[in-house]
């Protein structure tokens, strides 16, 4: 009969849990067999070992207490009244040796030990007997020398001691006997159990491999396809081989895979044309705030001339923004590469500092700079274009009256540029989320345009493209403060350039 694949995820494993555990289990129970087995016979042997013990201590005890009695009596049956108490204490000893040979006689024991314990029973009854009888008649034993009922009690009492002693080396020698037996069917349990455990170790690992196979590779694609998805990563087809269900799973995530990719295509497409049309008016409007500012047109009074600033600080603003998205979407559309060069570090970090000189100097920011005399070899547009990022960021946050930390320097092979300020600072639930694209953080936004949320995500983007990080730093500043480490090595990396240029 074939046995049928199971049809869905659940049967699969129940089927393979089935496999693994049954052998196991058939093990279990021939251990427990075995052990009760043993357990059973151990107590046997220990109870008879102690009753034998017992017993046997107790006809001797009770041999010597009966011959006593039996000689004092004959000596002084007839001299003494109280001679006759002798004889109940010695009826009262008979009963309970009668009882400890019923009790030997009941435990398991060989043909010798046997032939022993009757000889003690017709003994005892006979020298018991000859006692009873010699009272009843009122026969006096004679106190002299020749006494032949003391006689044949002492000859009785020596061959019952005799028998005794051989009961109690025979029966340690059987319970000697019994024990190696049981030690003897312990080590064959021992060993079989042994070989069932080694049997089932290579059983199981074939079972388990057999699972793996069945049900991790199809989960490994759906986890690798999640992943994929969640990372953004739409350019590869959802192919999933499995139970029905899991195939079903599999051709639910291309599906979605397909909408994703569509939706991201689409969303980008519109930045790109929305930003490309915004960039020709708002040229336009610059040049002409900054013709007015030139007095191209005629001179304006105070009044107009920081009418006309305000326009044009403004329209910067919102040429970043676009060139953020522009940026953006050439990131996502993977048409964006590095173009590396050496340069110095300080005049590009100066440089981006003079085109924010006016935002700063409105809101009497205090600037705290430390930069080094670096040569990097890097993209420098997208380098000025992390830098102007992160200042305007910080110039947005920051209070009048503030204070705007920038830092840069070498540490081992890394470039670290520190960017910090005394503004409100990352909220702790935003944590990475605010590299996430045009995710903008519980903070209100400041400034007279708002922000559309890709600022740092253009920031993560350049800086991973050379094969660096950018973090938030805790602890060190009241406000914000981001650090961005770039390997300047791996900018000379040839795999590096392929992968960007990808």
């Amino acid at each position: 009969m074939k046995i049928r694949r199971p049809r869905t995820l659940l049967g699969l494993v129940l089927l393979g849990l089935a496999f693994v555990t049954l052998p196991l289990l058939i093990a279990i129970g021939n251990a427990v067999i075995k052990l009760g087995q043993l357990a059973t016979e151990s107590e046997a042997v220990l109870g008879d070992s102690a009753t034998a013990t017992l017993q046997n201590e107790k006809l001797v005890s009770l041999l010597t207490s009966m011959e006593r009695n039996a000689r004092q009596y004959l000596q002084l049956q007839g001299v003494v009244a109280s001679a006759s108490e002798l004889l109940n204490i010695y009826d009262g000893d008979q009963v309970s040796f009668e009882e400890s040979l019923a009790a030997l006689t009941s435990l398991p024991k060989d043909p010798d030990i046997a032939e022993q314990l009757r000889r003690l029973t017709s003994i005892s009854k006979e020298v018991h007997w000859a006692l009873r009888s010699g009272a009843n008649n009122g026969s006096v034993a004679s106190s002299g020398p020749n006494n032949p009922a003391l006689d044949m009690v002492i000859e009785r009492f020596r061959v019952m001691n005799g028998a005794a002693r051989d009961v109690g080396q025979g029966m340690r020698r059987l319970i000697d006997s019994r024990l190696n037996e049981l030690e003897e069917n312990t080590r064959s349990a021992q060993h079989a159990l042994a070989w069932q455990s080694a049997a089932l170790i290579p059983g199981t690992l074939v079972l388990v491999v057999l699972f793996l196979l069945l049900v991790g590779r199809p989960m490994r694609q759906v986890d690798r396809a999640i992943r994929e998805l969640g990372e953004g990563d739409f350019s590869r087809p959802i192919t999933v081989s499995g139970p029905n269900d899991i195939e079903t799973l599999g051709r639910q995530l291309e599906w979605l895979r397909h909408r994703l990719k569509e939706s991201t295509d689409e969303k980008n497409k519109f930045l790109r044309h929305m930003s490309h049309e915004l960039k020709t008016p708002l040229a336009n409007i610059r040049e002409g705030t900054e013709l007015l500012l030139d007095g191209s047109v005629g001179e304006l009074d105070h009044q107009q001339q920081e009418v006309t600033s305000i326009l044009r600080d403004n329209g910067v603003k919102l040429q970043k923004l676009i060139e953020n998205l522009l940026t953006f979407s050439a990131w996502q559309t993977q048409t964006a590469s590095l173009e590396l060069a050496e340069f110095e570090l300080k005049p590009m970090v100066f440089g981006v500092l003079g085109q924010h000189r006016l935002p700063i100097s409105n809101k009497k920011i205090k600037l705290n700079l430390k930069i080094a005399a670096i040569k990097v070899l890097a993209d420098e547009g997208k380098l000025k274009l992390v830098l102007e990022n992160l200042l305007s960021n910080a110039i947005k946050f920051t209070p009048s009256d503030g204070v705007i930390q920038v830092s840069a320097e070498m540490q081992g092979a890394e470039l670290v540029i520190d960017v910090a300020d005394n503004g409100p600072g990352v909220h702790p639930e935003d944590g990475e989320r605010i590299f996430e694209a045009f995710y903008q953080g519980r903070r209100p936004q400041g400034g007279p345009v708002g922000g559309t949320g890709i600022g740092l995500s253009v920031v993560a983007e350049c800086i991973q493209a050379h094969g660096g990080s950018v973090s938030i730093v805790r602890g060190v500043h009241p406000g914000a403060h981001f650090q961005v480490r770039l390997p300047l090595r791996r900018a000379t990396d040839k795999r590096v350039l392929a992968v960007v240029n990808a």
